[in-house]
């Protein structure tokens, strides 16, 4: 085998200095086998399940008609409805501001969140009856919120054709404020893109949600909803500068404005996420939405993790249904707030491999994992704080009331590397995210 300089290493074949420049830069092999022309490059073969059956190609076959640049909100939403399904490329330039009005601008006219204080103080509603049905009845205040809520909703969302490609081109290219709709279509790449979770105006109060009730909300930066064959590659998913330190707190409960920073969902199937950054989030990413789902997640729902950075999150790095999710090669980074990073839940099948935890003193190896339903996952070669670390035994030793089953019951084949567990740290920390996109 003959030797050979790359970047100042000797190594051994071309092979080998080809894999040591996607080590370094976090360009996958799609990047290598696709040309100069970012906004033209496809799913590589074998990366993921996005790349199974007739592969992921967003809008690489797109005519010079149908290639725009955007700097507005306006002009991407124009942009993503010309041409309806004909292959697209959307680049994005600068920051896309999708909420640019205030909360007041969406607020119907006898909306006022100080009389929905009032009204549904569990001092004087309870807590043994949600407010579904006052959503029902004209003039109530949670009638007037959730018509408040769709006018937000209808400002804020952008549709994703299929046979689309958007992508983020210089430093500062992203969105924020606004929620990406993958739904009900095929052939989807994002791309090179920070999206600032959008923050909703109107939560709805929910007295019987948990012990003390909850505010919840809606909007996730994207959702990938019944949608096939998407590819999300080189994004920052963040809070940015609403972080949840900076909510109000009402009824004793935080006014949570955030919902997930991306959802995979209700028969949603063959997703590739790569090389992206998830961090500063509570609920931050989930695969699969319900229990009683089975009729649309049975058999779906096929996503593959990898090189992703996972960092500063509280949980969901991803809670999983159903799936047969591979989760390889991830770089988890926890702080005080972290709760866990994989939830076990109905019929899921988790394989992790070779990912990377750094854990905050007190926090220990059996926080890893969560269990929401008693399925069985694989999970080998994982490190955490640089030691080599079996996290069902690490979890079932912390829980032996309700232990954790080895054995998801199958195997990844569409891969295209396996970084050694010990690397997966600083490699992702110099590849992953949207400023790292080549």
């Amino acid at each position: 085998m003959s030797t050979q300089k790359c970047h100042g290493r000797v190594i051994a074949s071309l092979v080998g200095c080809t894999a040591l420049v996607l080590a370094v830069t976090g360009m996958s092999g799609t990047a290598q086998a696709h040309g100069r022309d970012a906004a033209r490059r496809t799913l590589a073969a074998n990366d993921g399940w996005a790349s199974s059956g007739t592969g992921t190609t967003g809008g690489a076959a797109a005519d010079a008609d149908h290639v725009s640049t955007v700097t507005t909100w306006d002009e991407f939403q124009r942009a993503l409805a010309d041409g309806g399904t004909a292959p697209k490329i959307i680049k994005v330039r600068g920051t896309l501001d999708a909420d640019g009005s205030t909360c007041a601008d969406f607020a119907v006219d006898g909306y006022d969140f100080d009389q929905y204080l009032a009204d549904y103080d569990p001092a004087v509603w309870g807590w043994d009856e949600d407010l579904e049905g006052q959503k029902k009845i004209p003039g109530t205040q949670e009638y007037l919120r959730n018509l408040s809520a769709a006018a937000q909703a209808k400002a804020i969302k952008a549709t994703i054709p299929a046979n689309t490609t958007i992508i983020g081109v210089g430093k500062d290219a992203g969105i924020v404020g606004g929620s990406l709709q993958i739904t009900g279509v095929d052939n989807v790449i994002v791309r090179g893109l920070t999206m600032e979770s959008p923050l909703d105006c109107f939560p709805q109060w929910d007295p019987t949600d948990g012990d003390t009730g909850n505010w919840n909300s809606e909007y996730d930066a994207a959702v990938v909803h019944g949608s096939t064959h998407v590819w999300l590659d080189h994004n920052t998913f963040t809070d940015g500068t609403h972080p949840d330190s900076t909510l109000p707190s009402y009824y004793g409960r935080i006014f949570q404005q955030h919902d997930g920073e991306l959802d995979i969902v209700k028969g949603a199937d063959l997703v590739t996420a790569s090389w992206n950054v998830f961090e500063d989030h509570d609920k931050t990413l989930m695969i699969g939405n319900s229990d009683s789902a089975a009729a649309t997640d049975e058999g779906k729902l096929r996503v593959t993790l990898h090189h992703n950075l996972f960092k500063n999150l509280v949980e969901r790095a991803p809670r999983v249904r159903f799936g047969q999710v591979d989760a390889y090669n991830n770089s988890y980074v926890g702080n005080a707030d972290y709760n866990y990073s994989f939830g076990i839940g109905y019929k899921s099948r988790l394989f992790a491999e070779k990912n990377s935890f750094t854990l905050p003193e007190g926090i220990g190896a059996g926080a890893i994992l969560h269990r929401w339903n008693d399925y069985p996952l694989t999970a080998k070669g994982n490190v955490v704080n640089g030691v080599a670390t079996d996290i069902i035994a690490a979890y079932n030793a912390a829980n032996a009331a309700a232990p954790l089953q080895s054995g998801a019951g199958w195997t990844p084949t569409l891969r295209l590397r396996v970084d050694p567990a010990e690397a997966v740290g600083p490699i992702v920390a110099r590849g992953a995210g949207a400023t790292r996109l080549r």
